[in-house]
């Protein structure tokens, strides 16, 4: 928190939940979470139907981050291939961090395999909110399929997030940026 105040309740088990989840996994454990809170089970389960719905809301909380982090930072005279191309130049940037372990997002979907369970719903919506992102400037930059471009866009990003987050692919050589270029002047995108 910005503030001198201690963060509430509420606050500190999301951030615990974002912070061990993104290190561990979401397997992590009850008790650890309100371990690393300072937060009796009690008051999680006041605050909190489920360790499920808890996890959600954590994932849910960083969404204006994570957009954040992966917006141009002059959208209104970036072209769409500049804003697009930020895009992956940003993750590149991102797993140059001792802590990076790919998108959190993603490893959420391909940790829970249950698309009902109510992290999977948020984390799908951020996917698919990125895929929107990307057809809207291939439709902009002029694509001749803007939604197969950005399926394929999208298809680069979460591959390379989730090989840099395993530590089997390093980024810093443009790998993913050099990939999607490529995918946009096939598209024929300006």
């Amino acid at each position: 928190m910005a503030s001198t105040e201690k963060a509430s309740p509420r606050d500190r088990l999301l951030d615990a939940a974002a912070r061990l989840s993104y290190r561990g996994g979401v397997s992590v454990g009850i008790e650890a979470l309100c371990r690393e809170a300072g937060v009796s089970k009690r008051s999680m389960y006041q605050l909190f139907d489920s360790k499920d719905t808890m996890l959600a809301a954590s994932l849910e909380r960083s969404i204006p981050w994570y957009d954040a982090q992966l917006a141009h930072p002059d959208p209104g005279n970036a072209t769409p291939r500049e804003r697009i191309l930020h895009v992956f130049e940003r993750i590149a940037q991102a797993s140059l961090d001792a802590d990076y372990h790919g998108c959190p997002y993603l490893a959420v979907l391909v940790e829970l395999k249950d698309p009902e369970h109510p992290a999977s719903r948020v984390a799908r919506g951020v996917k698919e909110s990125l895929g929107a992102r990307f057809r809207r400037d291939a439709e902009q930059g002029g694509a001749r399929d803007p939604e197969l471009l950005a399926r394929q866009l999208l298809l680069v990003f979460d591959g390379a997030s989730a090989r840099a987050g395993a530590g089997v692919e390093r980024l810093d050589d443009g790998l993913a940026a050099l990939t999607a270029t490529a995918l946009l002047d096939a598209a024929g995108m300006r």
